[in-house]
């Protein structure tokens, strides 16, 4: 009996044209994108980074949610504000956790993918490794999207909102801050507080020292902790004593005693747990408009420093050309020394820290949620480069790619406050590395 082959070829070759993976359609390249592999590798991306973001958030961020919590529950804090204050503190703990998930989640996808021969069989299908790109891509432009808006939008409305609860908990319960028979140093103040109860306190005493630079010492029988709204929180002191003194003549001092005196807390002194807003808790709009009222003010520091430079290198120009007959002849000392001084502080003051610091916040707010996207190119290209237990390899690889990331971050910014080095540079310097690791790796890998 002869064996029907043609009749079996034509049956596999019908089978095979069925096939959506092998079936070349007219004018379809035979290495275009696959919409089922598409959606398929975007359903295990974001499975990964939901799983990995679960993990750094836990591990990295809410330690120290918890440990803040647990101080405040210490302190018979209600549970339902203590619920709040974790709460508003979310948005910062979700734009840190987003990137260094995206890393991780991706390399424990494409790794997979790679060691089960998943991307062999798509390549042997004639797709190219687009297919693996692009819904990785895009995968990461979501996440970036989301890790920025979370940083400058939601963190300042949360921290707005952090900073008006813990005004309300102090005032409610200032052993938060104000404990009983404690010293409490802030900036330019000493509070040594007795018994206390409720919103009272007795036995006050207060060390502090004023704009004008006097020493001053008041002491209180009792006070009373109370909202000042806008203004900040007050201390309303009964039976208070004063005594203030000048910083250079201590012998002249002034004294005065009061039934009641009401005493304004500054906000960013008391409550040490929340300080004042800082560019970090700014949205990216706000932190350019300070930024630009800096340059402003600074430039006018420095023009007045220069014209100030300028009066003392003219003085010290007509002494020397006077010469030993004229009359500030002797004092060409005193003079250049002067102007030394004043010249070494116009270049101290345009390296001015505080406006480096907010330069450095405001390239973070793009440069960590663009570390998503940044990523997608070193995980991919790493993650197809996995044989064996790429999910585990992708897991281990993905956290010491992070903490090497968050070291050259922090060292960045440390050498941009103390350097004066470009912030620019030295914040987006780990993406620069992470993209052009990637893109070459993944031009090695194509090449092959």
């Amino acid at each position: 009996m002869r064996f029907p082959v043609e009749k079996l070829v034509k049956k596999l070759k019908k089978l095979v044209e069925k096939l959506p993976l092998w079936k070349e359609r007219e004018g379809e390249s035979p290495r275009a994108m696959s919409l089922t592999i598409y959606r398929y590798i975007m359903n295990e991306a974001f499975f990964s980074f939901l799983i990995c973001f679960l993990f750094f958030f836990f591990v990295f961020f809410v330690n120290q949610l918890l440990l803040m919590a647990q101080n405040i529950l210490a302190k018979h804090v209600p549970f339902n504000q203590v619920a709040l204050l974790v709460f508003f503190s979310l948005p910062g703990v979700i734009a840190m956790s987003a990137p260094f998930a995206s890393l991780v989640g991706t390399l424990m996808t494409v790794g997979r993918l790679s060691s089960d021969n998943e991307v062999l069989v798509m390549l042997s299908s004639g797709l190219s490794y687009r297919n693996v790109f692009i819904p990785a891509i895009t995968v990461g432009v979501v996440i970036s999207l989301f890790s920025f808006i979370s940083n400058d939008v939601l963190l300042p409305a949360g921290t707005l909102q952090l900073n008006r609860l813990y005004r309300r908990i102090l005032v409610s319960t200032p052993a938060l801050e104000l404990e009983a028979n404690s010293v409490k140093k802030f900036k330019d103040t000493v509070i040594v507080t007795g018994n206390v109860t409720g919103n009272a306190i007795d036995n006050m005493l207060i060390l502090d020292k004023t704009s004008d630079g006097e020493r001053r010492v008041i002491l209180a029988n009792n006070a009373e902790l109370k909202d000042a709204g806008k203004s900040g929180l007050s201390l309303d002191l009964n039976r208070a004593f004063i005594q203030s003194s000048k910083e250079i003549a201590r012998e002249d001092y002034d004294y005065a005693s009061a039934g009641s005196l009401r005493y304004w807390v500054p906000q960013e002194n008391l409550m040490q747990a929340v300080s004042s807003i800082t560019p970090r808790e700014m949205s990216s709009v706000d932190v350019f408009k300070e930024i630009r009222k800096k340059n402003i003010e600074l430039d006018a520091r420095l023009n007045e420093k220069k014209n100030k430079v300028s009066i003392l290198a003219i003085a010290l120009e007509d002494t020397l050309r006077a010469g030993p007959s004229g009359e500030n002849w002797n004092r060409r000392t005193g003079q250049f020394t002067a102007f030394q001084r004043e010249v070494q502080l116009l270049q101290s003051m345009r390296k001015d820290r505080n406006l480096s610091l907010h330069w450095l916040e405001f390239y973070k707010k793009f440069s960590i949620p663009f570390g998503a996207f940044t990523f997608i190119f070193l995980a991919v290209s790493l993650g197809l480069m996995a044989k064996r237990s790429g999910q585990t390899v992708g897991f281990i690889f993905g956290l010491f790619i992070s903490v090497l990331y968050w070291v050259l971050l922090v060292g960045g910014q440390t050498l941009g406050i103390r350097f004066n080095t470009s912030p620019f540079l030295s914040i987006w310097m780990p993406n620069i590395l992470a993209l052009s690791v990637g893109l070459i790796l993944a031009a090695i890998k194509i090449a092959k």
